[in-house]
Formats: structure tokens, C-alpha cells, sequence
């Protein structure tokens, strides 16, 4: 058993307030489970960061979400150190916030994903850069920021654009959410998300009330099985381990994937452990799983 844990958390990206609310809800987890607890809000500092890894815990939940904590960049400092960490190493990490790049090979594997260009803000300003409706997202974000839906008419003029020079533009799937965590290489369950907004945006994610899920599915059984199939095989061809979930939209006839999150949220309206919770796997188990299955990158 990892005796002591760091659960890392907070960032400066987009999702820190996620992230902080995901990192007090593990750190109290494990607290319960008997682990020695030291809860890290990270900063730009990484001196002060390092610092606050001596003496060295046995494992690394991390509890970041968004660019830096998600990406790669955290996991690459926590190989150099040799501290085992929850969720998928460097490149599997990488891959997946690199949405156009997880396409890639989800694609080369027999997966289905919307039709989808790399363009830049000014391409935007400049015109259409596909017929309408068309989803514009950042190409390296999490939890929907940033992401607007562009339908026929409308005059979409992206005059402040935080998220770099790059955009992702995607062809729009209308249809049905439907989303599957994967733990090891178990598909937990098929949940249906449905809501009043637009979309499934950031709001719709994580406030009161923003979204209603349907667990299980309700899903013809070939259906459910091939959802989870298609999430398992994206785990596995990104080289994701520990933890994730998979996005879907499911237009009547075919099973696309949106994108997986290597990290997903850990609060009290998050999927993962509602799906944990439907098969019987309480939170602090799921919270002590992820713990003892944590490594570095071979």
C-alpha cells in the first residue's frame, strides 16, 4: 500500500476552480482510506512546487485538469523525479489534449470521428471554413472552454481568442451525448448526458442543475456494448492507463468519438464516479484504486 499521497491540484489553467473542487474531494477520499495526505495547489513556481515533494510521497494523485497538468508537462517532471502518478503518462496525456492529434489515431484505428479542420483565427474572420453547423474549439483545452457551435446564419466574429493562434473547427453531429469511463481496462457504463443549454459547455458540466444524467443509457444492448468497445479501443491506442473517459455522439446510425479526457473531474456532479458508483465501486475505493495503480512512464 502507497502510504503517503500528494494530491496535487488547483493549476492556472482555464479549469483551476474545477481542479481545486476535484483535489479536495480526492484528498478527503484517501484521508478516510488511511493515506497520509499532503494537498498541493499548484503554481507557476516550480521551485516552490518541488519543495512541496520533499520528503518524496509515494504516489501522485493528480488532480489538475486543462493545459499543463494534463498535457504531459506535469507528468514528464513526475518521470525525471521517479514518483509514481495517477492517469496516463507523458504521451498519452499529450496526445489526448492535442485534439486534432487524438483523431489521428483514433481514426488509423477504426474509430469514427467528425470531419474537422486545423485552421487559424484569421482563416475564421475570413469567412466560412465549413458549411454550417460546425463546432469551433480550442485544439488543446478540456471541459468545453471555448468551444461555440456555429449554425447556418449565424455571424460567429472570434475577435478575442484566448486559447492561441490555432483553432479547431468540427463538423457538428447532432444527435445524442453519450460518454464511458474506462478504469484499467474496464468499461464501466454507458451514461446518456442531456441538458437545456446549447451544448454540453462548461456550465452545463460542472454547476447545479447544468446537465441530467441517464445511467445506464437507454440504449439498445448492442448499442451499449459497441460504446464501450469503442472507448475501450480509444484507451487503449492513445496508451491511456488508469482512468478515463470517453466522449460520444451517437446520430442514429453511427457511434462518433468527440474526444477522451485523460483526467476526468473527480466532484461531486463528475461522471467518473457516478459510473464507478453504478457498478458498485465506491468513491474512496475509486480514489484507492487510481492510488495503487500509479506509475511512471516505463
Amino acid at each position: 500500500m502507497k502510504r503517503h499521497v500528494a494530491v496535487v491540484m488547483g493549476g492556472w489553467s482555464a479549469e483551476r476552480e474545477v481542479s481545486l473542487v476535484s483535489g479536495a474531494a480526492v484528498a478527503a477520499a484517501l484521508k478516510r482510506g488511511g493515506y497520509q495526505v499532503t494537498s498541493i495547489d499548484v503554481q507557476r513556481d516550480m521551485g516552490s512546487f518541488l519543495t512541496r515533494l520533499y520528503p518524496q510521497p509515494d504516489a501522485v494523485f493528480n488532480a489538475l485538469h486543462g493545459r499543463f497538468g494534463e498535457d504531459g508537462c506535469i507528468q514528464g517532471l513526475l518521470n525525471i523525479l521517479e514518483i509514481p502518478y495517477t492517469h496516463s503518462g507523458v504521451l498519452a496525456s499529450a496526445l489526448a489534449m492535442d485534439k486534432p492529434a487524438a483523431k489521428s489515431v483514433f481514426a488509423a484505428n477504426g474509430i469514427k470521428v467528425a470531419e474537422h479542420r486545423l485552421v487559424t483565427r484569421d482563416d475564421l474572420l475570413k469567412g466560412e471554413v465549413m458549411k454550417p453547423p460546425f463546432v469551433v474549439k480550442p485544439f488543446n483545452e478540456g471541459s468545453s472552454v471555448g468551444i461555440h457551435i456555429v449554425a447556418e446564419g449565424d455571424n460567429y466574429m472570434p475577435t478575442e481568442w484566448p486559447f492561441g493562434a490555432r483553432v479547431m473547427v468540427e463538423r457538428f453531429i447532432p444527435g445524442r451525448e453519450l460518454t464511458v469511463a474506462v478504469m484499467g481496462d474496464r468499461p464501466l457504463a454507458v451514461t446518456e448526458i442531456t441538458t437545456d443549454r446549447k451544448f454540453y459547455d462548461y456550465d452545463a458540466k460542472y454547476a447545479k442543475g447544468g446537465s441530467a444524467h441517464q445511467i445506464p443509457a437507454d440504449i439498445s444492448p448492442e448499442l451499449e456494448a459497441e460504446a464501450k468497445r469503442i472507448a475501450l479501443l480509444a484507451h487503449q491506442c492513445l496508451g491511456c492507463r488508469g482512468v478515463s473517459r470517453t466522449d460520444i455522439r451517437y446520430d442514429g446510425k453511427d457511434l462518433y468519438v468527440l474526444e477522451i479526457n485523460t483526467q476526468p473531474g473527480m466532484t461531486p456532479t463528475s461522471l467518473v464516479p457516478e459510473q464507478a458508483a453504478h457498478v458498485n465501486i465506491s468513491f474512496d475505493e475509486l480514489t484507492a484504486w487510481m492510488v495503487e495503480n500509479a506509475a511512471c512512464d516505463a
